[in-house]
């Protein structure tokens, strides 16, 4: 990513008012959903319709992202053919395989030299969101120069281990840990599952102030209300590295 990125907005690509809106709450990043959010029925509208917004919308203020379907689904590879030619800064890519990452980095490679792009334009984001992708994550993560993050999507996680979410978060520690060790051994930003009780928002402050304390460059956002919380946590944190205090070495 080109900056420090606090926060990852999530809106469907579906819902043209939300994508017109999704600067507003001032994220660093916004994400267009083609996948989880997305109805079969409606999967090839909402793929013309986010390629429009890409075209014409004023994202200037903002890092746009679009999180594609599997590749192994029948839409993965139509998305990425539709929406990569007009530039969005990152895909991410759910359900994340090394074989994954490496046929994306060559399809990408070849729509940039045909749309006139300088190659590794387009950034990579796998989404660690199975029991397979975290026991991967570091091969997942140094599949190719275009990762530049990675996204632990701990709902899908859970789910695959048969773990309930709690809002206490202990059923992801261990999770947390590794993505976070990981993507700071490979030098690339590490953005942490949405707090999913957008009412609650002392939780979601305890929430972002334990990802970051684990780690964490970021945080997704499922509601716009969430972005200014996340950003003030993580701002926090930016200025305490600015000026670290002084410690006693052992």
């Amino acid at each position: 990513m080109e900056k420090n990125t606090r926060s990852m907005y999530f809106v469907p690509g579906n819902e043209p008012k939300m994508l017109q809106d999704a600067p507003v709450f001032d994220p660093d990043a916004i994400v267009i959903d083609l996948a989880r959010r997305v109805p079969a029925t409606e999967k090839d509208s909402a793929r013309i319709l986010v390629k429009e917004a890409l075209q014409f919308l004023d994202y200037s203020n903002v890092e746009v992202i679009v999180r594609i379907n599997p590749l192994s689904s029948e839409y993965g590879l139509k998305d990425v053919e539709t929406i990569a030619p007009v530039k969005p800064n990152a895909l991410m890519i759910p359900k994340a395989r090394v074989e994954d990452i490496q046929t994306l980095a060559n399809m990408l490679s070849g729509i940039e030299q045909a749309q006139g792009l300088e190659e590794g334009t387009i950034k990579l984001i796998p989404m660690i969101d199975s029991i397979l992708g975290l026991e991967s994550v570091h091969s997942i993560i140094n599949a190719s120069s275009r990762v530049t993050a990675a996204f632990l999507n701990a709902e899908d996680l859970a789910a695959d281990y048969g773990s309930k979410r709690t809002k206490e978060g202990d059923e992801i520690l261990y999770a947390r840990s590794k993505v976070s060790m990981a993507c700071r051994a490979a030098g690339i930003e590490v953005i942490d599952t949405p707090y999913m009780d957008i009412n609650d928002s002392e939780g979601l402050e305890m929430d972002t102030e334990k990802a970051n304390l684990l780690g964490f460059t970021g945080k997704a956002a499922i509601d716009g209300r969430q972005v200014e919380a996340i950003n003030i946590v993580f701002d926090a944190s930016l200025r305490q590295a600015a000026f670290p205090q002084a410690h006693t070495h052992i």
